[in-house]
C-alpha cells in the first residue's frame, strides 16, 4: 500500500533510539519515550495561503526532529509511522 499524503502532511517513518545507555544498560520498553527524530517517506504538495500554494520545506529522505505529541500515528504493512503536519517538525538533521 502507497501512502501519498495531501496538503501539508508529512510522513515520517520514526528512528528507534538506542536499546541500552552509554553504559551498557538496557532501556525496557515501558521506559522508553516515543521517538522524536524520523525518516521523511512522503510529503504532501503543500498548503495554500492568500491563493498561492506554499511548498514543504522537507523532502522525501530528510532526517527531522517532530513534536512528541503531534500528529496521527498510523500502521502501514507492519509499519509504524507517524502522519504530521509540517508545522509540527521541529528541525531538519543534518550530519
Amino acid at each position: 500500500m502507497k501512502i501519498k499524503p495531501i496538503l501539508d502532511h508529512i510522513l515520517i517513518e520514526p528512528l528507534a533510539e538506542n536499546e541500552k545507555t552509554s553504559s551498557g544498560i538496557y532501556i525496557p520498553e515501558s521506559a522508553k519515550e516515543k521517538p522524536q527524530k524520523g525518516k521523511v517517506i512522503e510529503v504532501g504538495p503543500g498548503k495554500f495561503e492568500h491563493g498561492n500554494l506554499i511548498k514543504p520545506g522537507v523532502k522525501k529522505g530528510d532526517v527531522v526532529i517532530f513534536k512528541k505529541w503531534g500528529g496521527e500515528e498510523i500502521t502501514v504493512e507492519g509499519k509504524d509511522l507517524k502522519l504530521v503536519k509540517e508545522e509540527d517538525i521541529l528541525a531538519i538533521v543534518k550530519e
